[in-house]
């Protein structure tokens, strides 16, 4: 469904399980453009997880969502879609913005009757605005940080940038995912981050990921797979996150979870690395095996 950009429509279907709000973007791949975005990876997750799932989020109008039909799609119409290029070869990733969509704010959020169980604010390019995480006092509050954390140089390549009063909003967050490149590896940061939400994630890459909750950390190693793009693999696994640990509030083995759906992910390319429900009871059974 897509509803276009009333301001404060009511969305009035069932209440949503899942609603992730951020940039769909435009990915300027070999193959031409792709559709990409975290919210979706996130989004497109969660609906293989089985949830009732929403996106908010700003694009042109000839934006190709069709892969989303069964996604509840709250558009807010831009002039441009936000358009990256990413090169990257599983290790290294080197990132290009070309354009940058309308940013997202709270005062642009359709009404719902009824809060989603599970609220993910995805940024991809500073354009969401944290303090929507206010409207929403009743949902599991998730955030993926990465858009805070960069900027666009002349060149239009993507740097790392330091998030301004993270600390803020963190603070109102029940459950965060950022990886360890996003901080340049600062151990220093990670742990002060750590230290001010119930429940952050830190995703390495192939190497897996560490979940600090209750004044502890746990690393999860990934499996061995062969690798053939991790385009999206931290957005899948965010999502699979924030919906294991709402289903148990079980931190660990929600990582767990997380980690196996993320690892198998990048054996396949972009869209095509959703996770599939051979897979979803696969990662269910080897949890209850362990």
């Amino acid at each position: 469904m897509k509803t276009e950009n009333h301001n404060k429509s009511i969305i009035t279907q069932k209440p949503l399980d899942y609603l992730v709000i951020g940039h769909l973007t435009a990915d300027l791949t070999e193959e031409g453009t792709q559709l990409g975005g975290t919210v979706a990876f996130s989004g497109l997750t969660g609906q293989a997880l089985g949830l009732r799932t929403g996106i908010i989020t700003s694009c042109a109008g000839d934006l190709d969502t069709e892969v989303l039909k069964y996604i509840q799609l709250f558009e807010i119409t831009s002039k441009q879609t936000t358009t990256f290029k990413n090169i990257s070869d599983g290790v290294h990733r080197d990132q290009y913005l070309y354009y940058i969509a309308d940013p997202i704010t709270k005062d642009l959020l359709p009404g719902f009757p009824q809060p989603p169980a599970i609220l993910h604010l995805g940024p991809v390019a500073n354009e969401v605005d944290p303090a929507i995480l206010d409207a929403f006092p009743d949902s599991l509050k998730c955030l993926t940080p990465q858009g805070w954390f960069r900027r666009r140089n002349q060149d239009n390549r993507v740097e790392l940038q330091p998030w301004e009063n993270w600390e803020k909003f963190l603070s109102k967050a029940d459950a965060v995912v950022i990886s360890i490149d996003d901080v340049q590896k600062d151990e220093e940061i990670i742990s002060k981050m750590a230290g001010t939400t119930p429940v952050f994630v830190v995703t390495e890459n192939y190497r897996g990921a560490r979940v600090y909750w209750n004044n502890d950390a746990r690393f999860i190693n990934a499996p061995k797979v062969k690798y053939l793009d991790d385009t999206g693999a931290g957005d899948i696994f965010a999502a699979a996150f924030f919906y294991r640990y709402y289903m148990t509030r079980d931190p660990w083995e929600a990582g767990r979870f997380a980690v196996l759906l993320a690892s198998w992910s990048v054996t396949r390319s972009r869209l095509e690395s959703i996770p599939n429900s051979d897979e979803i009871k696969k990662a269910k059974q080897e949890l209850m095996a362990h």
